[in-house]
């Protein structure tokens, strides 16, 4: 009897332990929380800025320390492990991005780099100016009424 490609597939896929994944990424993201608190609270002390400002401080540095691992090759490892805790804050933009280009350097700075940097974050990126257009939009209507 012949079976179906999908069948034999699902046959010898792993099977994912769904609670486990979740409480691992709820715990990530808190740690991410955490980090970002404590680099708020730093720049806020050592720097003598604003919350304000030590919050894009803390952005610049969380996406620089995702870049510089994600070239190092240590943040790949981290992501497999920590799943949504890792890739839903803008650490995972910064390794979208930056994997991006690590793949395509050796292409060129232009056709290898420039033009497919922003392949999977670009999608991001236009899906969310068009959701918040959108939603501001909807809320505006609201208001009106």
């Amino acid at each position: 009897m012949k079976q179906s490609y999908q069948e034999i597939a699902k046959k010898h896929c792993p099977k994912e332990n769904v609670l486990i994944n979740a409480i691992i990424a709820f715990i990530s993201g808190g740690v991410m929380g955490i980090i970002a608190q404590f680099l708020i609270d730093g720049y806020v002390m050592w720097l003598d800025i604003s919350t304000k400002e030590a919050t894009v401080c803390m952005l610049v540095t969380l996406i620089f320390l995702s870049c510089l691992f994600t070239s190092l090759g240590f943040f790949d490892k981290w992501v497999n492990f920590c799943k949504c805790g890792l890739i839903i804050p803008i650490t995972g933009f910064a390794h979208a991005t930056m994997s991006a280009a690590l793949e395509f350097r050796k292409e060129g700075l232009v056709t290898g780099i420039g033009m497919n940097m922003l392949k999977l974050s670009g999608a991001v990126i236009i899906f969310g100016v068009v959701s918040s257009f959108v939603f501001s939009l909807i809320r505006m209507v609201v208001g009106l009424l």
